[in-house]
């Protein structure tokens, strides 16, 4: 398992978690170096490759187990805001890259090689966050502008958008795509993906605002922000499951939920959830010692400067790659045909 976070620094840092004296795990150092210009602001891992993007306009790719930089994508002409990877259930590698950026842009890259597939601009304003649905075929957009966009990632356009009346800063699918989450400052939306219909409204008790959140298994909802708090809601009953209190000393920046996918979890793998926090701090919990008591974090690592954004990866055997992306023999299927 990987994390790679980004810094107002302009540096990107990558760490491996390891197994130490039980419970705990160790953050290994993999890389850090300043990789952008300006200071990064998205962050993104999938398998063994994560990106990052900048105010400075670029995203840059690297490999994880190598620890080395893939190279650099040029393509957009402002600030990147989100980044997302897409790759199916069975591999092991993104099929995909899709970001967003400040001019209120969205592109689709083929991450095989990284190419330039399409470019859409559904938004007049600055991209506040993307999701990309499971199935890869679609993805939500939200913005300055006060809307929320649907973008069809096989044609490459806009298929829906509505205005909200108030600006959403985070939009996230859950992990089988039949709801989204969206936060609007401290308020966080459950709505079924379907008709974007409201179910509940979940409210941070503190009224902080909510700055970064992570769906889970079993409708679990994990968001962390000004209250330092890492706070797990239900999402079903629009209760909070449990709270792991000061879980940092500055608002929270990023979450990440750590599950195996390499076939070997189990029961009595630990359920591992990581933070960032913009007091320089990433620490690793085991989540299911927080519904008893608060616990102790089981790996941490300083990195001393001002974090901004958080990004995970569990690793597996690298496969063979197939010649096209999803997105784009779908895209050239619906060309034979017309």
């Amino acid at each position: 398992m990987s994390l790679i976070a980004g810094s107002y620094e302009k540096y990107i840092w990558g760490f491996k978690l390891k197994p130490l004296e039980t419970p705990y795990l160790a953050l290994t150092p993999l890389f850090s170096y300043p990789s952008h210009q300006s200071p990064i602001t998205t962050v993104a891992a999938c398998g063994h490759v994560a990106a990052s993007g900048g105010a400075d306009d670029t995203i840059h790719l690297y490999d994880l187990p190598s620890a080395s930089y893939l190279g650099s994508l040029h393509d957009h002409s402002s600030s990147l805001t989100s980044l997302s990877f897409y790759s199916p259930p069975n591999l092991s590698f993104p099929r995909n890259l899709i970001s967003a950026a400040s001019d209120g842009s969205v592109s689709i890259f083929d991450a095989d090689p990284f190419g330039l597939l399409k470019s859409i601009r559904p938004h007049r304003k600055a991209i506040n966050d993307l999701s990309v649905h499971p199935s890869g075929k679609l993805a939500l957009t939200v913005a300055r502008d006060e809307c929320l966009a649907m973008l069809n990632l096989v044609r490459g356009r806009r298929s829906f958008c509505c205005r909200l009346g108030r600006e959403a800063s985070l939009v996230k699918f859950d992990l089988g795509g039949d709801r989204f989450f969206m936060v609007v400052e401290d308020k966080v939306g459950v709505h079924e993906a379907e008709d974007a219909r409201l179910l509940c409204e979940l409210e941070n008790p503190k009224q902080k605002r909510v700055l970064c959140a992570a769906p889970a298994e079993n409708g679990v909802l994990y968001t962390g922000g000004e209250d330092r708090n890492i706070t797990a809601w239900d999402t079903r009953s629009g209760k909070v499951a449990y709270c792991i209190e000061d879980a940092h000393s500055a608002r929270l920046k990023g979450i990440v939920v750590l599950t195996r996918n390499d076939g070997t979890a189990s029961g009595d793998d630990p359920f591992l959830v990581a933070s960032a926090s913009s007091d320089g701090v990433i620490r690793v919990w085991d989540v299911r010692m927080a519904i008893k008591e608060k616990p102790n974090p089981l790996a941490e690592a300083n990195t001393k400067s001002r974090l901004t954004c958080l990004a995970g990866s569990s690793l597996k055997s690298k496969q063979p790659r197939s010649g096209n992306s999803s997105i784009q023999k779908e895209q050239d299927e619906e060309m034979e045909d017309s």
